[in-house]
């Protein structure tokens, strides 16, 4: 049985598309561990950003990379469930 804590990203899963083509990707070898926790810190300040978009001077920014980091986020997410629950 495989220890959670061995449990790696497998740089798989691609984000934020342009003209179809991603720019970026997920590295492997990153512990889910680390990954996950990754992610729930970028959701994090995501919400912040959402909640501070009406009162900030250029809500447009705000809201951008708010979606940035809701983006970075999924990803994560994606590529440790990759890892947590392979396809049968």
């Amino acid at each position: 049985m495989t220890n959670p804590q061995d449990l790696k990203t497998l740089g798989l899963t691609h984000f934020f598309f342009q003209s179809n083509h991603a720019l970026f990707r997920t590295n492997p070898g990153v512990p889910v561990a680390t990954a996950l926790s990754h992610a729930s810190h970028l959701l994090h300040i995501s919400k912040l950003l959402t909640s501070d978009t009406s009162a900030a001077n250029d809500p447009e920014l705000h809201a951008c990379a708010s979606q940035y980091l809701q983006e970075l986020s999924k990803a994560l997410v994606d590529d440790a469930v990759k890892v947590l629950s392979p396809d049968p």
